[in-house]
């Protein structure tokens, strides 16, 4: 940040978001904390998604003046990065790691994906780098103890964390597209006549053969886990 406390040219400075207390650095005390801020800004966005979520929007909501918000946030990428770590907050892991680094690791991303589904925007707010708060940080502590037993290197252990949550994210993100073009009358329908059309035409032999032997579409449980299972049973530990 810069020294007003907007971004600088650097960006935001981690240190500061996460070591310095979270209190303004001037003038009277308001009567909203930061958690205030960004439990305001994560319902908001739960509600309305990410679009919805600017600093006027979020000052609203807490009863607050836009320029009272810059202390806390100095812009909304500091305030995603805020709701990013806030809700991670609730994949707290107490249980320690079994042993089984493939069952751990495919645990963790159940409860990724569970908690990716509360929050539809979450996502998306993962696609672009974001520093690590301390609960991302906890998170983080639980999958590198679970892939001890791998023998892999701190970056190798490091790079299968972040190959994971990625994945979930890429998965819960195609899951909530999907759910969203079901809801629209008739597309399901359509999609499914098209595909038979084209099947029909031969010149797409393979795909005929497959939409032949699908089946029933499984549940969206069930692909997620042969799509995990398949990702982290083809890890190679050496």
């Amino acid at each position: 940040m810069a020294g007003d406390g907007r971004s600088g040219a650097a960006g935001f400075d981690p240190e500061r978001l996460w070591l310095r207390p979270a209190e303004p650095r001037r003038g009277r005390r308001p009567s909203f904390t930061r958690e205030a801020i960004v439990v305001a800004a994560v319902a908001v966005a739960d509600a309305e998604g990410l679009e919805a979520v600017t600093m006027r929007r979020v000052a609203a909501e807490v009863g607050a003046g836009v320029m009272s918000l810059y202390s806390y946030a100095p812009d909304k990428e500091t305030l995603l990065e805020l709701m990013v770590d806030h809700v991670v907050g609730e994949l707290t892991v107490t249980d320690p790691p079994t042993g089984d680094w493939r069952a751990d690791l495919k645990a963790v991303a159940h409860l990724q994906r569970a908690h990716m589904l509360r929050h539809p925007w979450l996502p998306a707010a993962l696609s672009t780098r974001r520093s690590p708060g301390p609960n991302t940080l906890a998170v983080l502590e639980h999958a590198l103890a679970a892939l001890r037993p791998t023998g892999l290197d701190g970056g190798a252990k490091l790079e299968v964390f972040a190959q994971l949550t990625a994945f979930v994210a890429g998965h819960v993100g195609y899951e909530i597209a999907q759910a969203g073009a079901a809801r629209s009358p008739g597309r399901a329908e359509a999609e499914a006549r098209y595909l038979a059309a084209v099947a029909a035409e031969g010149r797409h032999p393979e795909l005929a053969e497959a939409l032949a032997s699908a089946g029933r579409p499984p549940s969206p449980d069930d692909t997620f886990t042969r799509f995990l299972n398949r990702l982290v049973d083809g890890l190679d530990s050496a």
